[in-house]
């Protein structure tokens, strides 16, 4: 029986030098939404016979993506590793609007902060169809689990 989907999710926290309470809040909702619905086929795992469900396990090594990608009981199935420099200006975009609108949440109109909020959403989804093209022919995702991986991806880079 095949089950194409995430089941648990960690992030290496030896990564994540730096938390405040706005970005710990992103990274609890992006992965309880991520648990909660997704589309997630690692090709090579699937070919080999590995139906899912996945737990996966992200950090950064050597200035790369590793995605660790077990099956249920914890066996690695395989690892992928992705270059991370085409991520660097999204994720710095990412940051930058990310911290204007959580400015403006405090003190801003509902205008200024709905302008905010678009312009986050279009870096977010811009940052998501980047990933989605390198993730192409090693993992089959749905955009909304792109987008909440991207998020995670984010919250590896905070730097204080």
């Amino acid at each position: 029986m095949s089950d194409p989907r995430i089941t648990d999710i960690t992030l290496d926290e030896a990564t994540i030098t730096w938390r405040n309470p706005d970005i710990e809040q992103e990274r609890r909702v992006a992965i309880f939404d991520l648990i909660e619905e997704n589309s997630f086929k690692p090709v090579r795992s699937w070919e080999a016979g590995h139906k899912g469900p996945y737990r996966l396990a992200l950090s950064v090594v050597d200035g790369r993506l590793s995605i660790s990608v077990k099956d249920e009981e914890g066996g690695e199935l395989e690892t992928l590793l992705l270059g991370l420099a085409r991520f660097r200006r999204p994720i710095r975009e990412y940051f930058a609007i990310c911290d204007s609108y959580y400015q403006a949440i405090r003190k801003a109109t509902a205008s200024e902060i709905e302008t905010i909020d678009m312009a986050r959403r279009g870096i977010h989804n811009r940052a998501t169809e980047l990933l989605m093209e390198r993730l192409e022919g090693k993992i089959e995702t749905d955009f909304a689990t792109a987008r909440r991986l991207f998020t995670l991806i984010c919250v590896l880079h905070i730097r204080g």
